[in-house]
């Protein structure tokens, strides 16, 4: 497969090609414009629709490479699912906040060293049966608590200070710098402050997809690989048992997919094809679309109905990739 080029001017009044559109009763009625990125086994790029080297914050699609940072400076989780659990956008499901727990236990801490705001879970249906059940919004429940739970234990095993353990200048955060700027070849164009209250650094959609790249094709038993491989034997962890990304990770063998607000999805194929997608609005309903379009790109079989658009009780229509954009990918 040649690379297919599909970048924007920059002098283009419209900043990304349509991406996504989604369809009503036979007319298109919205348009989601934004980025995709993606990599032959050996790393080249294939596929390059709108900037992919114009940094994005990368959001929770950043958390398997802190997991990986935090195994470098020494974090000890014996048990594979709570290293899948450290790298996790979690639903708060029962199993998740037991978890959480164990990794605070492990350290000698408790749920009150946690920083992450309070958070109903991320799954409705969980929401909603723990508020039925008389339950409240809480941290252990916030989605990133896995995350916030092993930074403080990776600062308990190495001495550092536990209270500023989200300052940008912390080792610990500056190890997460340093990491990802190995995995993903560039110099992080910014930092900022994530919906979680960790720090955010701003990277290309490519460097993000080559960072997950590092990650499957890592020697077995590195902390990358480790983490790559945790997610994917204990997909459940990383995301929850409603989520699209479980449903992906089940489908495709050895597949990687890791989401992040705002659009942001990547992944990781286990011969080191890999891709990532940002789409401009933020809009979460445009990414599954785009990734199973670059899977089956890939050469994956990425068998996945597209999310489907209701009138009343009936399917009139389905969230679906646009016409350019899959005229732009490889084999069309």
């Amino acid at each position: 497969m040649s690379a297919r080029t599909f970048e924007r001017r920059e002098d283009a009044v419209d900043a990304h090609p349509v991406l996504v559109e989604v369809e009503r009763s036979g007319l298109v009625e919205s348009r989601h414009r934004g980025t995709a990125v993606a990599l032959a086994a050996d790393g080249t790029p294939l596929v390059r629709v709108g900037s992919a080297r114009e940094p994005i914050w990368p959001r929770s699609t950043l958390k398997p490479i802190q997991a990986a940072a935090m195994l470098r400076c020494g974090l000890e989780l014996k048990e594979e699912e709570l290293v899948a659990l450290a790298a996790a956008s979690h639903s708060g499901e029962e199993f998740h906040v037991e978890g959480v727990e164990r990794i605070l236990a492990g350290a000698g801490l408790t749920s009150a060293a946690l920083r992450c705001p309070r958070a109903w879970p991320m799954e409705d249906a969980v929401a909603i049966g723990l508020a039925k059940a008389g339950g409240a919004p809480s941290r252990l429940r916030m989605n990133c608590s896995g995350k916030h739970a092993a930074m403080l234990a990776t600062c308990v095993h190495r001495g550092w200070p536990v209270d500023a353990y989200l300052d940008p200048g912390h080792p610990l955060q500056r190890a997460v710098r340093d990491t990802l700027a190995e995995l993903s070849g560039e110099t992080p164009a910014a930092v900022g402050v994530d919906g979680c209250g960790a720090p955010v650094f701003a990277v290309s959609p490519l460097g993000v997809a080559r960072a997950y790249r590092a990650l499957v094709t890592a020697p077995p038993g590195d902390p990358e690989r480790r983490v790559a491989d945790a997610m994917r034997a204990h997909p459940e962890w990383t995301c929850g048992t409603g989520r699209p990304e479980l449903r992906l990770m089940e489908a495709v063998p050895g597949l990687l997919v890791k989401c992040g607000a705002e659009g942001v999805d990547a992944f990781a194929l286990p011969d080191g094809r890999a891709g990532a997608v940002k789409i401009d609005d933020g809009a979460m309903r445009a990414r599954v679309p785009v990734t199973v379009a670059l899977l089956r790109a890939l050469g994956a079989e990425a068998e996945m109905d597209l999310s489907p658009v209701f009138g009343g009780e009936e399917t009139v229509g389905a969230v679906r990739p646009a016409a350019a954009f899959l005229a732009a990918l490889p084999g069309r």
